[in-house]
């Protein structure tokens, strides 16, 4: 421990369909590190999404890294649009307006730093998934709610075009 500095983050390993994991806007987002794991430093999410199935237009407080493992996506942000495919690596700083669709079945690592809590937004507005597999069909998500739960965590956000 550094000498005045008081730290409580930890080592994390976590072996694959380990740890938290979320039904969010008909997608897995499986908790590779939390934020409260690394005193909020950072939180790192591996997400498997459906066709369409991409978060609305939206910024974070926080920086934003994106890895594409498979499959692809169209990746909206500022004023450029960009297709993403495996090995495809997007970073996005903070404030940035940015959203992405996926163009088929695609799972990314995504990386927030700070982590500003947003695993525990992906917590509130999804749903314990009680598999590690992609959702059952469910209705269009309560985009309003969305909205206002990401205001409690600094995520500025606007419904989708054409809602």
């Amino acid at each position: 421990m550094i000498k005045g500095v008081h730290m409580t983050a930890t080592v994390v390993a976590r072996k694959p369909a380990v740890g938290e994991a979320f039904w969010v806007l008909g997608g897995l987002y499986e908790v590779k590190v939390s934020s409260e794991e690394s005193d909020g430093e950072l939180v790192v999410m591996h997400m498997t999404l459906q066709t369409g199935m991409g978060p609305p237009p939206h910024t974070h407080p926080g920086n934003e890294a994106v890895y594409v493992l498979d499959g692809t996506l169209r990746y909206h942000i500022g004023d450029d649009t960009l297709e993403g495919e495996p090995g495809s690596f997007f970073y996005v700083p903070a404030g940035t307006w940015e959203n992405f669709e996926p163009t088929s079945t695609c799972r990314v690592l995504v990386e927030y730093l700070p982590g500003n809590d947003i695993d525990k937004f992906f917590a509130e507005v999804g749903e314990p998934a009680t598999a590690r597999e992609l959702p059952p069909a469910t209705s269009p998500p309560d985009v309003d709610r969305i909205i206002a739960v990401g205001a409690r965590y600094g995520i500025e956000m606007r419904p989708p075009q054409g809602t």
